[in-house]
């Protein structure tokens, strides 16, 4: 069924929407950094306005993530480039797949069970070459969101020290222009603010990248992105 809100063309606030949606403001945020919903700006207030469109975006994510649908794969749903048919067959493959491996992790804690060995007493070797063997099969058995946050972690390191390798570039540039040339130098005062706002840039970049480290760490985005 397709939400009616009130009045044609009416649009409503993020306050609603989490409301009509039953999502937090967080995770709408995270669905608009992710370029999956556009709301449009209401000049006067400079709030955002949500239609009827945003909504209904907004409940079919919803219902797609609670099917642990790929983030992906959902904005290839709404570009156009994939049908539901397309998205729905290849999930269900990935989902017989984790069955598989998880009634094989299944059978492994089984046969250590049934080994009855005390944990000081346990062959750890072995079961490691076991599960060595297992992986090498094809069964999953890492913490594939610890893989995702270490990947996340390294691009926004590469992302913050691309830029701060810019930003030095920049002034050591300025600064090799006025020791090559110091007559056409520019007063001091406007020598010390080209000097510092690279160094601003940089110390912001910093910081930025430390909330972002701690916010990949504490999982915030996974659990932004769930629903």
């Amino acid at each position: 069924m397709v939400l009616q809100l009130k009045g044609k063309g009416r649009s409503v606030k993020i306050n609603e929407v989490e409301r009509l949606v039953g999502i937090s403001k967080k995770n709408i945020r995270f669905y608009e950094k992710e370029n999956l919903l556009h709301p449009q700006r209401n000049l006067e207030n400079g709030y955002r306005d949500y239609s009827e469109k945003e909504v209904e975006i907004l409940k079919r994510i919803r219902l797609l993530r609670r099917l642990s649908i790929p983030l992906e794969e959902i904005r290839k749903l709404l570009d156009g480039e994939m049908a539901m048919e397309s998205v729905l067959k290849r999930h269900m493959i990935v989902l017989e797949e984790q069955s598989d491996n998880l009634l094989k992790v299944q059978a492994a804690c089984a046969q250590i069970l049934e080994a009855q060995e005390p944990f000081w007493q346990m062959d750890a070797d072995a079961w490691l070459g076991k599960l060595d063997q297992m992986e090498k099969e094809g069964i999953r058995l890492m913490d594939v969101k610890r893989q995702d946050r270490v990947q996340k972690k390294r691009g926004s390191l590469l992302a913050a020290m691309v830029f701060s390798v810019l930003m030095i570039a920049v002034e050591a540039l300025f600064l090799w222009a006025v020791w090559t040339d110091p007559e056409a130098a520019p007063p001091f005062f406007v020598l010390a603010v080209f000097i510092a706002v690279p160094a601003v840039f940089i110390a912001g970049t910093m910081i930025a990248l430390v909330q972002r480290l701690k916010e990949i760490e504490g999982g915030e985005e996974d659990v932004a992105a769930q629903y």
